[in-house]
């Protein structure tokens, strides 16, 4: 009997290993945080899994910025099969690439900007601004930011794409003055991460008044922790934004199921996650619309925006402008 229910053990296991075999893999390169346990990555991976008949596999690469620089590294030879998580300062970059294949996804999107975009699908936009802790000495600009005292943590922007953001918000808001900002803003400067995960847990550890974040961050404390006690600034220039993309790699050897998901990213199975895992608006406002506390977040009177050939245009000047300031 003993010998009976190992071969039977054994034929039930290689069942299963050739069950497993069969299921085809659809791998996505995407930033940390969405990955981890307490981001969309869970939720969207078991809502996509019940339709698919596959295997959605999120794998990390750092931060925003580092997706686009990993991909070219690996070229053609890359396993991903998308890519979730670049945004519209690199979006020029990302199609000089070659690296990607346009979409058929048709949807009404609620962006602030009309997006016809035919290889990057939207998932969700934001502001960028500084959060800091209610009650406490709060600039109005990045001006007063760069005359007071306080102490701010920001993301490499070659790595981070928040980092990136600030590059650009710094450049729309104060054009040749720029270099000047940076100068003044250097010894505001704490420390540089090279992601957003690692310079908010700073923030909230208490080594510095500030972070680079987005408008949208209080509202995690507000909802998930019943705490009010951060708040973004709002600035009198203006906050920039972002929106954030996923987009299909052109050598994909699922590209019916890649397809198939970046269609599940404009439903509400997906929309409906990202207001309280990724902390910000999602790009198609799901049918039940967004949670309560988001009504209470700063809205921006003035949006900044570089369109994508001037991002990138303006890119290794702005980095520039930041790196020597900083090395001062």
């Amino acid at each position: 009997m003993k010998t009976r229910h190992l071969i039977q053990s054994a034929g039930l296991s290689l069942l299963a290993s050739a069950a497993m075999a069969d299921t085809p893999v659809l791998t996505v390169y995407t930033y940390d945080s969405f990955s981890s346990e307490w981001g969309p990555g869970p939720a969207v991976e078991a809502a996509f899994e019940e339709t698919c008949g596959c295997d959605l596999q999120f794998v990390g690469t750092g931060d925003g910025a580092a997706l686009l620089s990993r991909l070219r590294l690996e070229g053609t030879r890359t396993e991903a099969d998308i890519v979730l998580g670049l945004d519209t300062s690199l979006l020029a970059a990302a199609t000089d690439s070659g690296l990607f294949a346009p979409h058929s996804v048709e949807a009404d999107y609620d962006l602030p900007i009309d997006w016809t975009d035919e290889t990057f699908v939207p998932f969700d936009w934001g502001w960028f601004a500084f959060v800091g802790n209610a009650g406490a000495e709060a600039p109005t600009s990045l001006r007063a930011l760069a005359d007071s005292d306080l102490k701010i943590v920001i993301q490499d922007p070659r790595s981070s794409t928040p980092g990136l953001g600030l590059l650009m918000w710094v450049k729309a808001a104060y054009g040749e003055e720029a270099a000047t900002l940076w100068s003044d803003l250097a010894d505001n400067i704490v420390t540089v991460t090279p992601g957003w995960s690692e310079a908010y847990g700073m923030f909230l550890e208490g080594e510095a008044d500030a972070v680079l974040s987005y408008t949208t961050s209080p509202a995690y404390h507000l909802i998930a922790e019943e705490d009010g006690s951060k708040v973004a600034w709002p600035f009198a220039e203006g906050h920039y934004m972002q929106i954030e993309v996923a987009a299909k790699l052109a050598g994909t050897d699922q590209p019916e199921l890649a397809d198939q998901f970046l269609a599940f990213i404009v439903s509400d199975g997906f929309q409906s996650v990202i207001p309280t895992t990724n902390w910000m608006y999602p790009a198609k406002v799901p049918a039940e619309g967004l949670p309560q506390g988001f009504e209470t977040l700063i809205q921006p009177e003035q949006s900044l925006l570089f369109e994508a050939t001037e991002a990138e245009a303006l890119r290794a000047e702005a980095i520039e402008e930041w790196r020597a300031a900083l090395s001062q």
